[in-house]
């Protein structure tokens, strides 16, 4: 039988943030006998819950269904603070031996396979050591985040030279922040400005939220009455179990009656934030969105956090664009000056797919949107690669778990089947559609470059937990669209 060249490592895995981390521990479970290493750019591990340092950053989802199948996530928040995710983050890495295999400051440019060999190269830059270096895998574990570290979405606002005062985004909070009795004004309306306002509101003279197009906003406990009950009475990973269960199928149950019936949802949000602020609050000017529930992600704030900084008087809402900045702050479409001393700027992420990362394959460089996705986790012409890219309706963290199962499984099989490498095949007159229909700003910038979707099963990226543990976690390996094959002959 032929005998495939000798490689560094079994598995390489880029990125060590939550999907690394996991996707390390799952290889440590289900294959116990491989080789591998985690590539990390950063100097820690955590990805964005070390990268972000804003105040009050937290889950926008609640910790039972974020975090991994195999750990089980025992603080009393549900809706947790960053710091204690990355705290799960690293014990989760210490329980499973996975922070050994860590390599820091290890920035991975380009992955270039050779069928000949039926290895991965990756070329990387050693950022400690200041030089490239090289290494090789059988199988790589994309997990780089799906987004810029290193640069945030950020506008050009006109007359931003004029303004006096200190312009910042979030993505890169200055440690020595003073923000105490300051003006503020912070422009954006995603989760990152909805977790934002009500912690600088709690110092700051006054935080104006400056937001362009509303969002959905609801209200949600950040502690579970259930899952601290089912703690108390039965053994921790039982009680994870039940509550993870309890709250997948209470979000899906959420999403599942947006998409049906839109416009009773869109009413109940609204009788929510009424209660919360009061008939005589402006709501259908500040919380009435153009688009669907679900459209783009619901936003959850903890015990209400949000509105009672309104309330309190020490934040307001304003719907309106930016016309442009002056020396005092900002000048809205309408000709509303906002006065500021510091302006936020929470305008968004920078998506790409790979990690930005440049593909070759046996000589040819490969866009990502040149392929078709498989299952929604290898892609077409790309062997012996995953990548992790998380549910946008539902946990990130469901999907990712069920993406790193799937690469164990696919490992093993290969093993077993006397198999180098393994292949997407699409049929060669399939449609393509967009990766997604999803409609928030930050995928609708650059839903061009991102990777394509077919017309049909497997090559329909579905965004459905239960119907992906069986697509993704039962379906056979030997489907019929994927294509085996073996390192050419010594």
């Amino acid at each position: 039988m032929n005998q495939a060249p000798k490689a560094d490592f079994d598995v390489i895995i880029v990125g060590a943030g939550l999907s690394g981390i996991g996707s390390a521990c799952h290889l440590t479970r289900e294959c116990p006998g491989k080789t591998y290493a985690v590539l990390e750019a950063r100097e820690d591990m955590g990805g964005t819950w070390d990268l972000f340092r804003y105040p009050g950053i937290r889950s926008d989802t609640d910790m039972e269904s974020f975090g991994y199948d195999f750990a089980p996530w025992t603080t009393p928040e549900s809706i947790a603070a960053g710091h204690k995710i990355l705290d799960y983050i690293k014990k989760t890495a210490a329980d499973y031996d996975v922070t050994k295999h860590i390599q820091f400051s290890k920035r991975v440019t380009t992955i270039n396979w050779s069928s000949e060999t039926a290895l991965w190269t990756l070329s990387i830059d050693d950022i400690k050591a200041g030089k490239p270096v090289e290494m090789t895998c059988r199988f790589l574990s994309m997990c780089p985040g799906y987004y810029r570290y290193d640069k945030g979405h950020r506008p050009e606002f006109k007359g931003e030279a004029d303004f006096k005062g200190d312009v910042i985004h979030p993505q890169f909070w200055p440690d020595d922040l003073n923000y105490a009795g300051k003006k503020i004004v912070l422009i954006g309306s995603g989760a990152t400005a909805i977790t934002l306002m009500p912690q600088l509101a709690e110092t700051a003279a006054h935080v104006t939220m400056m937001q362009r197009t509303p969002t959905y906003i609801a209200s949600r406990p950040s502690k579970d009455k259930i899952a601290v009950l089912l703690r108390a009475i039965l053994p921790e990973n039982l009680a994870y179990r039940l509550v993870r269960a309890k709250n997948i199928w209470y979000l899906r149950l959420i999403y599942d009656m947006a998409v049906k019936n839109p416009i009773r949802v869109r009413k109940h949000l609204r009788k929510l934030i009424v209660k919360d602020l009061g008939r005589d609050y402006p709501v259908d000017t500040h919380f009435n969105p153009p688009y669907n529930p679900w459209d783009q992600r619901l936003c959850a704030v903890p015990d209400g956090d949000f509105f009672e900084a309104i309330k309190s008087g020490k934040a307001s809402m304003v719907t309106d664009s930016v016309a442009k900045f002056t020396g005092a702050g900002v000048l809205t479409g309408s000709g509303q000056a906002l006065a500021a001393d510091i302006i936020i700027t929470a305008t968004g992420i920078e998506v790409v797919a790979f990690g930005d990362v440049s593909v070759i394959v046996d000589g040819n460089r490969v866009r990502p949107a040149d392929t078709f996705g498989y299952k929604g986790i290898m892609f077409s012409g790309l062997p012996n690669m995953v990548s992790v890219f998380g549910y946008t309706n539902a946990a990130w963290t469901l999907r990712a778990d069920l993406i790193s199962k799937f690469m164990c499984r696919l490992i093993n099989w290969l093993d077993e089947h006397g198999y180098d490498y393994a292949v997407p095949n699409p049929p060669d007159d399939m449609t393509p559609a967009p990766w997604t229909d999803f409609q928030a700003g930050y995928i609708t910038r650059v839903i061009d470059d991102l990777p394509k979707q077919g017309d049909c099963p497997p090559w329909t990226n579905i965004q459905n937990y239960k119907r992906d543990k069986k697509l993704i976690g039962k379906a056979p390996i030997d489907d019929g669209h994927m294509r085996f094959g073996l390192a050419a002959p010594s």
